[in-house]
């Protein structure tokens, strides 16, 4: 095949790539730099990003500050790769993080490095949690999403994933999340009665695992009284809670950790996507040191704590973590998206809502055509954004969270203008 360079031409990627690329098809044209919360392609035309790499990016493409310590690191020959051994990138890492993140919070945790993805973290938390508690099952919730690898598909809801895996699932049983009948239900009750009821047919589980934000689900956010009452029910049962907090940690939300604002204490905690700050792969697993029973190298994995990504995750706590300036940018930010979606969803011809929670927010189009509609005019007009859902029916807003407030406001009035004129055309 000749050599192809026409710009934003994907022929390459069409005959070269496997049918199972998604993130192209949506936005078909070839990017090739970014800078804060802005995309450019091969023309030079520029897009506002609202994927964030599916919230990889919190901090923004490229941050100058991140980059310059890797690029330190890199010309003083420090470490690239180094299995699990102890080096200086590693032990800096785990010190910042403990002094900036866990101890402020009262938490104590020890620290694992699995694979680098996030699946890697959620695989090693449910075998781990399985082998110290002594019990096989795991509870998971409806519109749940942990990764598409065996393990961490068993407890991921969404029939489009799971049925690609060729096998059915084993080990875990899913209970409806927060809301999911409504709001009137309160589905901690539901949970309560069944694992209190010898004859209800499901066993005490080792673990439950969950999203206080559920991101591919929908963005469908729990209760701060659910949380709890989910909490209360591992500790009268012996279970295990695991918080998965890939997407919505990392301060999404607003504070770090997405449980930080029910006082949670979870058994295990997944971390991955924003934890290097500037997408170099990256997964840690939070364990409280009782639970820490692994044998040496009975979970192994050869990239396990990339160090070039732990010394850009230091440098995103000492930048972003040493005070509370980010959160509460956040928390504004987040009330000025919130605020515009909602006067969007009003004006709209077609029923939408809002829901979410920080910088982790959802436009519910209640059809996943609608949605894809609008999101495909956002991209013409230069916004990037997806949708998520059982149908693909919300659009997912997760903007960088050091978005400067005149891109934010430009690329909500792309999205205002879409909605409206996909309404004005199917209404």
């Amino acid at each position: 095949m000749p050599t192809e360079r026409n710009s934003n031409s994907l022929v390459a990627f069409e005959i070269l790539e496997s049918n199972v690329r998604s993130y192209s098809r949506s936005f078909p044209v070839v990017f090739r730099k970014a800078a804060g919360a802005v995309l450019e392609d091969e023309k030079g035309s520029v897009y506002i990003d609202f994927l964030s790499g599916a919230g990889v990016l919190n901090y923004g493409h490229n941050d100058p500050d991140l980059l310059h310590g890797a690029v330190q690191y890199l010309q003083s020959n420090g470490i690239v790769h180094g299995l699990d051994m102890a080096t200086s990138a590693k032990r800096e890492f785990m010190e910042h993080f403990d002094a900036t993140i866990l101890r402020p919070r009262g938490l104590r945790y020890k620290f694992q490095f699995p694979g680098p993805t996030g699946a890697n973290a959620v695989e090693a938390a449910l075998k781990l949690a399985r082998k110290a508690n002594g019990r096989h099952t795991v509870i998971s919730f409806t519109n749940g999403f942990h990764g598409v690898s065996l393990g961490a598909l068993a407890v991921t809801g969404n029939r489009y994933y799971r049925d690609a895996a060729g096998l059915p699932s084993a080990g875990v049983v899913f209970m409806p999340y927060d809301g999911y009948f409504g709001a009137d239900q309160d589905t901690s009750e539901y949970l309560d009665k069944l694992l209190s009821d010898a004859s209800s047919g499901v066993d005490l589980p080792a673990a439950i695992i969950l999203e206080t934000v559920q991101g591919e689900g929908g963005i469908n956010s729990a209760s701060k009284d659910w949380l709890q009452s989910v909490e209360r029910l591992c500790r009268k049962n012996g279970i295990l809670l695991i918080v998965d907090d890939i997407q919505a940690g990392c301060g999404r939300t607003g504070s770090f950790f997405s449980f930080d604002f029910a006082g949670l204490s979870p058994d295990i905690v997944v971390l991955s996507k924003s934890l290097s700050g500037v997408g170099l792969p990256l997964s840690l697993l939070l364990l409280k040191p009782e639970l820490d029973v692994w044998q040496p190298g009975e979970h192994n994995g050869t990239f396990r704590g990339n160090n070039l990504a732990l010394v850009t995750a230091t440098a995103a706590l000492q930048k972003y973590w040493t005070d509370e300036k980010l959160s509460q940018g956040v928390l504004e930010k987040g009330r000025i998206i919130s605020g515009r979606l909602r006067q969007i969803a009003q004006s709209s011809a077609n029923p939408l809502s809002v829901r979410g929670r920080g910088m982790m927010l959802g436009l519910d189009c209640s059809t996943g055509k609608l949605a894809e509609k609008i999101v495909r005019k956002a991209f013409e007009d230069g916004l990037v954004v997806e949708r998520c859902g059982v149908e693909d029916q919300v659009i997912k807003l997760l903007p960088p969270l050091t978005v400067d407030e005149k891109t934010l406001q430009r690329g909500l009035d792309i999205l205002d203008i879409s909605v409206h004129e996909v309404s004005t055309m199917t209404s």
